[in-house]
């Protein structure tokens, strides 16, 4: 018994994370007694939304050109581990207790325990090594909660909503808007809808969306400021 806690809390990496492992566990625990067991937990790692594509890094005088038209890189990390078709909190886990697991073994195999506080190095690894298993240990987990009818979150339509312009655009340039959703500030790719200049910092509607979905067609929010 005295060689298992040795084990798990010795060197450094094994204490962190079967500390954090632990506080995970706790987590389901409680959410088994809430009753919430296969779901989410009310956890979102982000918004879904229904139509255009999002934008956090449009330049103020971006052109059509210079559009978004892949996916950002952490949301492409999220996809390859499965996170919208199995529930992230889930995948979280998943990722945890792998990367737990590993961070064990490799403190046996490589004898970490003579690398006192420098055995904290090996984390970086074991999280690469661990999400790499997490998206093959997952796969399973699709078809579960696909069977389970789970969609990812539900989308939020932006059409009709208003946002503040971060860009000054006109013609057919592509700039940046932002609106807050809930508790959430983001920021989508916009162009004017009928041409006409708008303004930075100017309040507009989105009315529309592209046919590629790759933006979203604004058009001056109607207010007593610029009818009179």
């Amino acid at each position: 018994m005295t060689g298992l806690f040795d084990l798990l809390f010795h060197p450094l990496s094994n204490a962190i994370m079967t500390v954090l492992t632990g506080i995970t566990a706790l987590y389901w625990i409680f959410t088994f007694i809430a009753g919430d067991f296969f779901g989410d937990g009310g956890v979102e790692t982000d918004l879904d939304f229904d139509g255009a594509d999002l934008d956090t890094d449009v330049d103020s005088d971006a052109e059509v050109g210079d559009a978004v038209e892949d996916k950002p890189f952490y949301q492409k990390a999220l996809e390859f581990v499965n996170i919208g078709k199995v529930p992230f909190m889930v995948v979280y886990s998943t990722f945890k207790f792998i990367a737990w697991i590993v961070t064990l073994v490799s403190s046996v195999t490589l004898g970490l325990a003579s690398w006192g506080w420098k055995s904290v190095f090996i984390l970086l690894p074991a999280f690469l090594v661990a999400f790499l298993i997490t998206r093959f240990a997952t796969k399973p987990l699709v078809k579960i909660y696909k069977a389970m009818g789970y969609n990812g979150e539900e989308p939020t339509e932006l059409l009709g909503r208003i946002a503040r312009m971060r860009s000054t655009i006109s013609g057919d340039t592509i700039g940046a808007a932002e609106l807050k959703v809930q508790s959430d500030v983001i920021r989508v790719n916009v162009k004017s809808k009928t041409g006409e200049t708008i303004a930075y910092d100017a309040e507009v509607m989105i009315a529309d969306e592209s046919a590629d979905k790759k933006y979203y067609l604004v058009v001056p929010e109607i207010n007593l400021s610029n009818v009179v």
